[in-house]
């Protein structure tokens, strides 16, 4: 009896996603360390509990909702890989400021190349991708619209609190954008 082993495409894009989401933990836990001691000021640190859960939220949901015998969109893999190539490019932007909390460090300059010549919040905008592409991947919309709102209810709260900081550190003038949050 002749047996073929294939691994889900699913269980594969959770599987890197899970790995990824572990290097980055450690990364932006070694990061963390590195930023306190240059004296780095931590900033929406109640919130970051929810996030946790959200991505965590998000994973399981994935395994949960979505048969694993699903076929794969090819074009929306392809969106998924140039939208990792972006999480790569922000963190090598980033370099030892990277981490998944709201980090500044007083008197340093504010990072403006790479695509934060572009955006403010780079990043965000790859993780709405992500966050909507993935389930949409295996056609589960319901999923990445749930999930899309949710994170954007989360971000709504993370970006206020990161453009204050970012203000307050740097002294700054908010964005209009911003102000408009604020309201």
């Amino acid at each position: 009896m002749r047996t073929s082993f294939l691994v889900s495409p699913l269980y594969l894009v959770v599987g890197v996603l899970v790995l990824q989401r572990l290097v980055e933990l450690v990364l932006a836990q070694r990061n963390h360390r590195v930023l306190a001691a240059k004296g780095a000021v931590e900033f929406g640190w109640r919130h970051y509990p929810a996030l946790v859960a959200l991505h965590a939220g998000w994973l399981v949901a994935l395994l949960v909702t979505i048969d694993p015998k699903t076929p794969v969109s090819v074009p929306l893999l392809a969106v998924f890989v140039l939208l990792e190539c972006g999480r790569v490019w922000v963190i090598a932007t980033l370099g030892s400021r990277w981490t998944t909390r709201i980090m500044v460090v007083p008197g340093a300059k504010r990072i403006r190349t790479g695509p934060y010549r572009y955006l403010d919040h780079p990043n965000y905008l790859i993780v709405c991708g992500e966050i909507a592409v993935v389930p949409l991947m295996f056609g589960a919309w319901p999923l990445a619209l749930v999930a899309s709102v949710l994170n954007l209810l989360a971000l709504r709260t993370r970006i206020r609190i990161e453009n204050q900081a970012l203000a307050e550190v740097y002294g700054e003038v908010q964005t209009e954008v911003a102000a408009m949050e604020r309201r």
